[in-house]
């Protein structure tokens, strides 16, 4: 029988090994060779020669003893001193036992076998103080993190297991992320199993009722049919009887005259009943699917029956780029997607969810468009400045760089401007009103030049109309019929002229003995003249004649009234909307409806509605006075500052157009066109400027 031998073992951290057994208790500094030499004490107590020599040196009298620092027993110090204290060799063998496990781990230097190796973490290199001669990479120590080669590998060490628990934890959550959509994966497999089960079901019911509908076909044509034939019988079967009637009275008959009429009688009967002898409907029926391409437009409507959509796209790499937000104006986000390669794709059916918030947290409204090639639009309407956070995912995993954070701002820019001061083709001087055209065409009433200047919808010059009827640089109004032509109203000659759109020629001209300054000019639904005079602080109404049917108004401040009038348009129902400092509305007949706004300051210079009764004036404000000399500050070197206000139809202001780049100055006359862009005649810089509004 073998014997057995137990064996005990302890396993020792080599850090708690050093503090507890490689460290003086009073200075907490590892023992060495040197100022650190371990010293026995006749306590028992091991301490180092460096606080020996600092303990028995701070002693105020020379008593020839210390106390141990450690158990405090009373020490007397031997003839040499602290050298003559005998070293520990316990604590030296610990050393010496310790220094020879560590050769294995810390490398030493080649060159010098005795040199510990220093790691420096500036330059990240491995080096020996002697090799380098305390200089290394071309820079002196003093500009390096050096620290022992141990305590590097022991940095390093638990650097590199932290990364490894860190890829661990993401792998972690990779798995749990495919495991899951995997998961998913058969959800949605599920789903679309029971789809195309719910949908053939809906197949099978249109075909079990169409087979339905053609038995029933067949079973109403029976009762037809049988009807037909039935009555038939029955009318036989009648005539029958009435024949076997009067033969059972013949064989009594002995009147040769009345034997005679029944034979006749019977020989008219026999044609009648030759003639029931044909049935009056048949039995044919006879069921066909293959007289037209019935059965195969069936075969092919099922082959195209249904659809699989499935994507390839990869959230993580699909990207949103973000339009230039406006507040008030309608924008977009667009989204592109990709697949894992970063490949672009060509088909849309993702499902795109989007959550636009501001920066309070409110929910704004968002609607996403899928434009079918791999892109998509998510359509919304700041309605103030400020930051949007939006937030898009896609297979409920976000995209990249999620949220996008989008900057709305409060000043809307002029998406496009047409001329400088001068007389050429591309100048303007004194631009006054804007009209709409056909086809986007914009007609500027470029007074200094005495001419209408007509634009196309991209901005290229078509034509120029005038002098006629503009001439003298004196043309202050104007607008276009329903059929295309032109209204002008030149204050300086009085009159209203209808020039033809391409040639320019007058076709009618016609005044008014009570005009005095008309400064502005409208044409109706049945085309006729509406004219305002600021002077005469009136409203004047002309029919497509030319006669005055109508004229309304006086000077003064209450409703009805006007002060110095600026500009009139055309609303809804043909009513007259008058601007001087306020906004007045009139029906057509000229009576006084409801004024929409009273800035009190400043004066309306233009004005016009749109298809939806939104209210666009132009406005200028007063400029103020200057609080330390008194002087007028010029808030826009022209008057104050300028803008477009936009109006709702009850009167209430929406918001503005005010540009932070290229101001409007005194902006007198704006036209709507499509797509809610509006043109403005900017005076003060000699230009016309095109905005969206919308």
């Amino acid at each position: 029988m073998m014997s057995s031998t137990l064996v005990e073992t302890v396993s020792i951290n080599y850090e708690d090994f050093n503090d507890s057994f490689l460290t003086c208790g009073t200075c907490l500094c590892t023992y060495d060779g040197q100022d650190r030499t371990p010293k026995l004490l006749p306590c028992s107590h091991t301490v180092c020669r460096n606080c020996l020599e600092r303990i028995i040196a701070a002693q105020t009298l020379d008593t020839g003893s210390f106390r141990c620092p450690i158990c405090r027993e009373n020490i007397h110090i031997p003839q040499g001193g602290v050298s003559a204290f005998p070293p520990s060799f316990i604590v030296n063998q610990l050393l010496d036992l310790m220094a020879q496990q560590r050769r294995d781990i810390i490398p030493k230097c080649s060159a010098h076998p005795t040199q510990e190796l220093l790691f420096c973490e500036t330059c990240d290199i491995v080096f020996c103080v002697q090799c380098v001669e305390g200089n290394h990479i071309g820079r002196g120590a003093s500009e390096h993190t050096v620290i022992p080669f141990a305590i590097a590998i022991k940095r390093m060490s638990e650097i590199l297991l932290y990364k490894a628990h860190l890829c661990i934890k993401n792998l972690n959550s990779a798995y749990e992320a495919v495991s899951e959509e995997l998961r998913q994966l058969e959800l949605s497999v599920d789903k679309t199993l029971d789809s195309i089960n719910r949908s053939f079901q809906d197949v099978m019911a249109v075909v079990e009722k169409r087979r339905h509908d053609c038995l029933q076909w067949v079973r109403k044509t029976r009762e037809e049919k049988k009807t037909i034939l039935k009555e038939q019988l029955d009318l036989i079967q009648a005539e029958k009887e009435k024949v076997q009637l009067e033969c059972d009275g013949l064989q009594y008959q002995v009147e040769v005259r009345n034997i005679t009429k029944k034979i006749s009688d019977l020989n008219e009967k026999l044609d009648t009943t030759s003639t029931l002898s044909e049935p009056r409907e048949n039995s044919f029926m006879q069921y066909e699917y293959k007289h037209n391409d019935a059965l195969r437009e069936v075969a092919k409507a099922i082959s195209n029956f249904g659809t699989l959509r499935v994507s390839t796209t990869f959230p993580a790499l699909t990207t949103a780029e973000s339009k230039k937000a406006t507040a008030h104006l309608r924008t977009s986000v667009k989204i592109f997607t990709v697949d894992y390669h970063g490949v672009p794709r060509s088909s849309g059916g993702d499902p795109i969810c989007v959550d636009m918030r501001t920066e309070k947290g409110e929910s704004v409204d968002c609607k996403v468009k899928d434009n079918d090639d791999g892109s998509y639009e998510v359509l919304y309407l700041p309605t103030r400045p400020g930051k949007l956070k939006m937030s898009v995912t896609i297979f409920n995993r976000p995209i990249k760089d999620n949220p996008l954070v989008i900057d709305v701002s409060e000043h809307i820019e002029p998406i496009w401007r047409f001329g400088t001061r001068g007389a050429g083709e591309d100048n303007l001087n004194q631009p006054t009103r804007i009209a709409a055209g056909p086809e986007d065409a914009v007609y500027v009433l470029d007074t200094g030049n005495s001419r209408i200047k007509i634009l196309g919808k991209d901005g290229s010059v078509l034509r120029h109309l005038g002098p006629s009827g503009v001439e003298h640089q004196s043309a202050t109004g104007l607008s276009v019929t329903t059929n295309g032509e032109i209204a002008v109203i030149n204050w300086r000659s009085k009159l209203v002229s209808i020039l033809d759109p391409v040639e320019g020629s007058i076709i009618k001209q016609y005044s008014c003995p009570e005009f005095i300054d008309p400064i502005d000019i409208a044409v109706n639904s049945r085309n006729e003249v509406i004219v305002a005079d600021s002077s005469a602080h009136k409203i004047f109404k002309f029919d497509q004649s030319g006669n005055l049917v109508l004229t309304f108004g006086s000077q003064g401040d209450k409703d009805g009234q006007f002060k110095d009038i600026h500009a009139i348009c055309i609303g809804k129902n043909d009513e007259i909307l008058v601007a001087d400092h306020r906004i007045q509305i009139f029906s057509k007949d000229g009576k006084y409806s409801r004024k929409v706004v009273d800035s009190g300051e400043g004066s309306y210079g233009g004005i016009t509605v749109d298809t939806g009764g939104n209210i666009l004036a132009t406005i200028t404000e007063k400029a103020f006075k200057s609080e330390n000399k008194g002087a007028t500050k010029d808030k826009g070197s022209c008057g104050g500052r300028s803008y477009v206000h936009i109006f709702h139809s009850n009167g209430k202001l929406l918001y503005s157009i005010d540009s932070s780049t290229d101001r409007l100055k005194r902006p007198n006359g704006l036209a709507i066109i499509s797509d809610f862009r509006v043109v403005v005649a900017d005076l003060g810089n000699n230009c016309i400027k095109k905005y969206y509004y919308k």
